[in-house]
């Protein structure tokens, strides 16, 4: 079995890509990455196509002021789509895209007798829309997702073979607007250990940590709320990540000198941030895993995250961590305090997470999955046609 990847990026594709290699299936990446980040991920340089100049123009534009008076989401990734069905080479029995860039392509590995299979790390395109739109009026912000993108995602999901999803909330999204069940897979993503580990905690100081891009998505406000509530003594709330400008009133609101605001951080320097907390919290709103959470646990965290999230496929309630409704300060605030007053329990919590991705979820466990999840795709195609032959 060979299989082809097309991304916008790279997201987990690397990891994806890196996996098949392993087993001699990757056939093709083709990536707006540079080539060389490819190689340092041990990916073969003769099997990457990239379009480096485009993730050169996204980058620039998304740092200029031009930005906002266009929405260049849909320009992005319909270029790397046309690009990416140009360089598809032949060969291949299974195509995989990354939804919302990948419409020309699927149909071009189709053409070429491959299976389509589209990749969605989030929620079904039109629950995430309705949510997240709800969401940004009860805050008095907008969130604008290209139409057009949203018509693509739409196409692809109709077009698709398969529909690979992160997380039993993502695939639950995808029956509720009433894609068939028989279409959908879900395989968990992983987490990288030797990237992420615990280190020394340099204190003795109870700390909350978030981590990812602060956003209305991620929730971020609730939890601001809840620790600015709850008014711990000797007690931090350490926020990493970049700052969207939808969140510098919220910062604003709950400012304090215990709630520190960190920045982006490189991945190589996450392990540290981790490990200096107590407990990890991801209270988003909607995301379709939340690679997070594994990535504090990993570094010995219990996690408190939503039930929009991957929580419910990671955690067991009150054995690596909780999982609490979106929007729900209450409950927020309720996990934190048992953590901040159970230290000894918290920490014989943070030990089992760490197991719990060591034996069922790093990148390894995931590359399992999803080959063994592509080879069914194809002895299915197999069994069919033999059948009409």
């Amino acid at each position: 079995m060979q299989v082809a990847i097309s991304v916008l990026g790279r997201f987990h594709a690397f990891h994806l890509a890196q996996q098949l290699q392993k087993r001699d299936a990757l056939a093709q990446l083709l990536t707006s990455y540079p080539k060389f980040k490819a190689v340092e991920h041990g990916i073969h340089a003769e099997l990457v196509s990239s379009f480096v100049w485009l993730e050169a123009m996204k980058r620039i534009w998304y740092k200029t002021p031009l930005k906002s008076a266009w929405n260049a989401q849909y320009f992005f990734s319909s270029l790397h789509d046309r690009r990416a069905a140009d360089a598809l080479r032949a060969g291949a029995d299974l195509f995989v895209g990354w939804s919302g860039s990948s419409l020309r392509t699927l149909r071009r590995a189709k053409e070429l007798g491959m299976i389509g299979v589209i990749e969605r790390g989030s929620s079904h395109i039109l629950y995430q829309q309705r949510i997240l739109a709800e969401e940004y009026e009860r805050q008095g912000s907008r969130e604008r997702t290209h139409p057009k993108v949203m018509d693509q995602e739409l196409a692809e999901y109709q077009e698709a073979d398969v529909i690979v999803t992160p997380s039993s909330f993502a695939r639950r999204s995808f029956l509720d607007e009433g894609v068939a069940e028989e279409k959908l897979v879900t395989v968990p993503y992983g987490a990288e250990l030797s990237a992420f580990h615990p280190v020394a905690k340099e204190d003795d100081k109870f700390r909350v940590i978030f981590c990812g891009g602060l956003t209305l998505q991620k929730g971020v406000h609730y939890l601001l709320q809840a620790f600015y509530e709850l008014r711990l003594p000797d007690a931090e709330l350490w926020l990493v990540g970049a700052v969207a400008e939808e969140m510098h009133p919220f910062l604003e609101r709950y400012r304090r000198a215990d709630i520190i605001t960190h920045g982006p951080k490189p991945q190589s320097k996450l392990s540290w941030y981790y490990s200096q907390g107590s407990i990890f919290c991801l209270p988003s709103i909607q995301d379709g895993f939340g690679m997070v959470i594994l990535q504090a646990m990993a570094c010995q965290l219990p996690a408190i995250c939503t039930t929009n999230t991957a929580g419910k496929d990671v955690i067991r309630e009150g054995v690596e961590g909780f999982v609490v409704p979106i929007r729900d300060v209450e409950a927020l605030k309720e996990k934190i305090l048992w953590a901040y007053d159970h230290r000894a329990q918290c920490l014989e919590m943070g030990r089992a997470a760490r197991e719990r991705v060591c034996s069922g979820f790093t990148w390894d466990d995931y590359g399992d999955r999803i080959y063994s999840a592509y080879c069914r795709f194809v002895e299915r195609k197999v069994a069919v046609s033999s059948s009409c032959s």
